[in-house]
This record gives structure tokens, C-alpha cells and sequence, in this order.
């Protein structure tokens, strides 16, 4: 019963700290206290050189999608509904959250790791000794980092996905390339977009928080930063996966 008792008080403390060190960002965001050339760094450090794993993931998923569609469909005669398929399950679902859970697993271990092994070398102590806030310096780039490059990876993810779903539809299942192309801008309206909009909106503000937490908070030396960068992604995933259930009720309920 005690040991029952200490771990809900360290949970409620955790998600205290949390919450104090997300105030404490966002303190620094409103009060301009942004650090342009470092945001711009992490920018491209999490989001350019995610690009080549975002595409690779993308174009399967789209080709997938098209290919199990099209086995289904032609069953019915309805194989040049295909675009349909592809487009609104990529815009709508599967590239925010495959997106953000690829992200999370290698930009926001990235996130973790990196300010977790400055905080067990004292580095972040140091920037302080020197009159630096390390939130402002350290944390606040890559919070920021993350909000801007994940959107824009997902909207890249969109795009090759569908592209990937162009090719099975038009040299697998012989649907004229106009056509298909037609029919995917018709399947996608305003509505489709913004919903998977709003879902990668919350997925890179939960990455950005949890992965610099538990970075910032690392314990235990060398050792520690695994395990943390170990909780880090486990914790994204967690959060995307009850996120984007609640988010696709919402969405689904008041708009349709």
C-alpha cells in the first residue's frame, strides 16, 4: 500500500514538473525570448533530414493502400473509386499519424538524447554558470523546431503517399492518369484537409513537450539517457495513438 501510495505522489509530481517546464516554454515563446538562427538549425536537423524516411515510409503506405484497394474493389466493379481510397485515408489518417510517430522515433530520440547528455555532462549546469537560460538556448529551438517541421513533413507525406497510389492505380489497375488525378481532387475537400491538419497541430506540440522533458530531466549518466530517450518515444506513441482516437472522434462528430 505505501509503495502504491509513493508511486501516485511521483506521478502527480512528474506531471506537475511537466506542466511547470511547458509554462516555462511557452513563457519564454510569448515573451519573444526565440533564438531565430537555432530554430532554424533544428528546423533542419529534425525536419530536412527526416525527409528521406518520411518519403520512403509515404510512398509504401500510398502503394499499399492502393494495392489492397484494388483487390477489394475490382470484386464490385469499382476499382476507379481507388483515388477515393487512397486520398482521404492519407489525408485524413494515415500520413499525420504515421508521420508523427516516425517522427517521434527519430527526430524527438534525437531531442532527447542530445539534452539528456548534456545534462548528465553538466552542460546545461555550465550554460547557466554563464548567464545563459537553457530553456531560451537549448529547449525553446527544438520546441519550436518540431511545431514547424512536422507539418510541413506531412503534408510532403500526403503528396509522395498519394503519388505512390497514382502509380498502382495507373500501371497496376490501368486507370487513366487524368481520371485518377481528377478523382483525387474531387475525394479531398477543405474539411479533409484541416482535420489532419489539426491532428498533426497536437501531435508535434506532444512530441515537442514530452521528448524535451525528458531530456531535460534526465538522471542516471550515460545509462539514464537511454532509458529516457527509451520513455521519450515510448510516451509519444502513446499520447499520438489516444490523441488521434479522441481527435478522429471530435472531428467526426461536429464536422462529418
Amino acid at each position: 500500500m505505501k509503495s502504491f501510495f509513493e508511486s501516485m505522489v511521483n506521478i502527480v509530481r512528474g506531471m506537475g514538473d511537466a506542466l511547470w517546464f511547458l509554462c516555462d516554454i511557452l513563457g519564454h515563446i510569448l515573451c519573444g525570448r526565440i533564438r531565430i538562427g537555432e530554430v532554424l538549425k533544428q528546423v533542419y536537423e529534425q525536419g530536412v533530414q527526416s525527409v528521406i524516411i518520411i518519403t520512403l515510409t509515404s510512398v509504401a503506405s500510398g502503394m499499399v493502400l492502393a494495392l489492397q484497394g484494388y483487390v477489394a474493389m475490382s470484386r464490385f466493379g469499382a476499382k476507379e473509386y481507388i483515388s477515393h481510397l487512397v486520398a482521404l485515408s492519407l489525408v485524413r489518417e494515415l500520413s499525420p499519424v504515421f508521420t508523427a510517430l516516425v517522427f517521434s522515433g527519430k527526430a524527438g530520440a534525437r531531442i532527447t538524447a542530445e539534452l539528456g547528455t548534456m545534462n548528465v555532462n553538466s552542460q546545461i549546469l555550465a550554460t547557466k554558470t554563464m548567464g545563459v537560460d537553457p530553456v531560451e538556448y537549448l529547449v525553446v529551438p527544438r520546441f519550436l523546431g518540431t511545431i514547424i517541421a512536422l507539418p510541413v513533413l506531412t503534408i510532403i507525406s500526403e503528396i509522395v503517399g498519394i503519388a505512390g497510389g497514382y502509380l498502382i492505380g495507373v500501371y497496376e489497375a490501368n486507370i487513366p492518369g487524368a481520371f485518377y488525378i481528377n478523382q483525387t481532387i474531387k475525394a479531398i475537400r477543405y474539411v479533409d484537409f484541416f482535420s489532419g491538419f489539426i491532428k498533426v497541430a497536437f501531435f508535434s506540440f506532444i512530441i515537442s513537450w514530452v521528448c524535451c522533458y525528458q531530456g531535460y530531466f534526465t538522471r542516471g549518466g550515460s545509462l539514464g539517457v537511454g532509458q529516457y530517450t527509451t520513455k521519450a518515444v515510448a510516451y509519444s506513441y502513446i499520447y499520438i495513438i489516444i490523441s488521434n482516437t479522441l481527435l478522429t472522434k471530435f472531428i467526426l462528430t461536429f464536422w462529418g
